[in-house]
């Protein structure tokens, strides 16, 4: 006993706790998205399937932006992404109701006819359907405050010859397709973002403390008995601090060496003075690029104002 107060005092309180599979439930507490995914079976009818090991992967950089799903190889989702290469993401709020339908959709081992029949969700057209009306799509559920639809981009890591089979066999992809014995990662290029009303305003217009989607946070399967989550609270706003930006000289000097012929006055710098030094450089190219393609040679503060209101366009739509 001696000995084990002794290893926690060496750890600062901390306990090295063994890792085991699903170690971001079984060994730890790691709070997770719950999202409802939507696949198309062999059928053609909509398969929904219950995952939080969903994560954004190429957010920015690349001329596309995709997440990244993690799943079993032997579930309907990843058989259904491997055949077709489609999936809706669909995000639910913390109603006790639809949690409760997310741990029943999430159990394994049933067809998809017989998950279906009783899902309380309601599936309707999504927008790829609507534009490509002689082409099947998964159904995206009404009740989710956004969903994003999918395509599996199944050339990275090579995995594009990667097939529906009994028993997987290695050699394993790294990072995307059939990665192990039993496990499967998807690169999934976002194709649409699509929002409700209330939740577009907000991003649109400006976000407040209670404009926020109900999000719940999903803990997982922790105890053989339960699936545990946390409804969603109101949000909190912390400033950034005054002390994190960087001068107007530092902003002025990167400016005016970063394009020969577009310049920035003092006064759209100004706009600039807290946007992290690291960023710096990224976000002047971009201020540039936008430039070019409207002809414009000096930003001024107006311009400023239209750059950094990423919705700009949306809204004069």
């Amino acid at each position: 006993m001696r000995e084990e107060f002794k290893k926690i005092e060496e750890l600062e309180g901390f306990k090295d706790l063994r890792m085991v599979d699903n170690f971001y439930q079984t060994s730890s507490f790691f709070p997770m998205p719950t999202t409802e995914i939507g696949t198309l079976s062999e059928n053609g009818k909509t398969n929904i399937g219950s995952y939080s090991l969903c994560f954004p992967y190429y957010i920015a950089g690349k001329d596309y932006y995709a997440m990244l799903l993690c799943c079993r190889n032997s579930s309907n989702t990843a058989k259904n992404i491997l055949r077709t290469g489609k999936c809706s993401i669909n995000f639910i709020t913390d109603k006790r109701k639809y949690f409760k339908e997310a741990v029943r959709l999430g159990y394994p081992g049933e067809t998809t006819d017989e998950k279906m029949k009783d899902c309380i969700f309601t599936l309707v057209d999504g927008k790829r359907a609507r534009e490509k009306p002689n082409e099947q799509f998964p159904k995206i559920i009404k009740e989710a405050f956004q969903v994003f639809e999918c395509t599996w981009v199944k050339e990275l890591d090579n995995a594009q010859d990667d097939k529906v089979q009994d028993e997987y066999l290695p050699p394993y992809h790294n990072f995307n397709g059939i990665t192990s014995p039993h496990g499967a990662h998807f690169i999934l290029k976002i194709d649409n973002i699509l929002i409700k009303d209330k939740y577009y305003n907000s991003i649109v217009n400006g976000v407040t403390a209670s404009s926020f989607p109900s999000v719940p946070v999903d803990y997982g399967y922790r105890d053989s008995k339960n699936f545990w989550y946390t409804r969603f609270k109101r949000p909190i706003a912390e400033p950034i601090p005054e002390t994190k930006g960087i001068s107007l000289d530092t902003v002025k000097y990167a400016a005016s060496r970063i394009d020969d012929k577009v310049k920035f006055t003092d006064e759209a710098c100004m706009k600039l003075i807290k946007v992290p030094r690291v960023f710096l450089n990224t976000v002047l190219k971009g201020c540039v690029a936008w430039a070019k393609e409207n002809g414009v040679e000096l930003i001024t503060e107006k311009e400023m104002d239209i750059i950094n209101d990423k919705r700009n366009k949306e809204k004069q739509r």
